[in-house]
């Protein structure tokens, strides 16, 4: 079984965001694979153990993201392909265009990414990977069963769950709750050193700055307003209820 992996790396989650002339500063910065990438490259793991295949994980980023992409070849992912362009650093089109003409050229039976990243929390580059490759998504996963050539998931869906199948090949995005990604070992972490990793531009695939331009546009980056002090509602219940109310309307106007 080939099996693909999309993996981002993103901020680490505890980090100080810092601004500067309205961009983030990546200065002194820990990054990381984006946590929902993580559970998909366990699975991915898993089910290579279980069908002896092979695990490919295809990112796109600067030189920064080798030590992304070398964590998941030391978890036991078996090579990997970095498209690293600054052109192809843009919006989720941008993404899932470099993405679907890197895939094309690869045989694969399932394809796994997370259910979103943690930096943008769009959820929108598998599904329209998915859609450029003319393939069936199943999103928000987080029980997946693979059998003759067909797979069985278990989606969360708004605190339900639906069992949802398809037939290979398919894309599957990853939850949390899908498994528990398992730590690279050391003989791991050696082995990824001398692990095969493709390194491709725009024009390996085919593409052009043109073509993969950006079709959002951020306008402005910034902080959100500092939190002010509580304040503590006096009187009765329904004197409290209705200041409350009041409160919700007039001020925050969230009613």
């Amino acid at each position: 079984m080939n099996i693909l992996v999309c993996l981002k790396q993103t901020f680490d989650t505890e980090a100080r965001i810092v601004l500067e002339d309205g961009r983030i500063k990546e200065d002194g910065v820990q990054f990381v694979i984006n946590p929902y990438d993580e559970y998909a490259v366990e699975e991915a793991i898993a089910l290579k153990e279980r069908f002896d295949g092979v695990v490919t994980v295809i990112s796109i980023g600067p030189a920064r993201v080798d030590e992304a992409v070398r964590t998941a070849l030391a978890m036991g992912a078996d090579e990997a392909v970095i498209v690293d362009d600054p052109a192809a650093f843009g919006d989720e089109f941008t993404a899932s265009t470099v993405l679907a003409a890197t895939i094309k050229s690869r045989p694969y039976d399932l394809i796994l990414a997370g259910n979103q990243a943690v930096d943008d929390g769009s959820g929108q580059v598998a599904l329209r990977t998915a859609e450029l490759l003319g393939i069936a998504h199943i999103g928000v996963v987080t029980k997946l069963s693979v059998e003759d050539g067909r797979v069985t998931a278990e989606r969360d869906a708004e605190g339900d769950t639906e069992i949802v199948e398809a037939a290979l090949p398919v894309m599957v995005t990853a939850q949390q709750g899908l498994n528990e990604p398992r730590y690279p070992s050391l003989i791991g972490i050696r082995k990824a050193a001398k692990k095969p990793v493709e390194r491709l531009t725009l024009a390996d695939l085919g593409l052009s700055a043109e073509t993969v331009a950006p079709r959002a546009q951020i306008v402005e980056t910034f902080l959100p307003p500092a939190k002010g002090s509580g304040r503590v509602l006096e009187g009765d219940t329904a004197a409290r209820v209705a200041e409350l109310v009041s409160e919700l309307r007039q001020t925050s106007k969230v009613l």
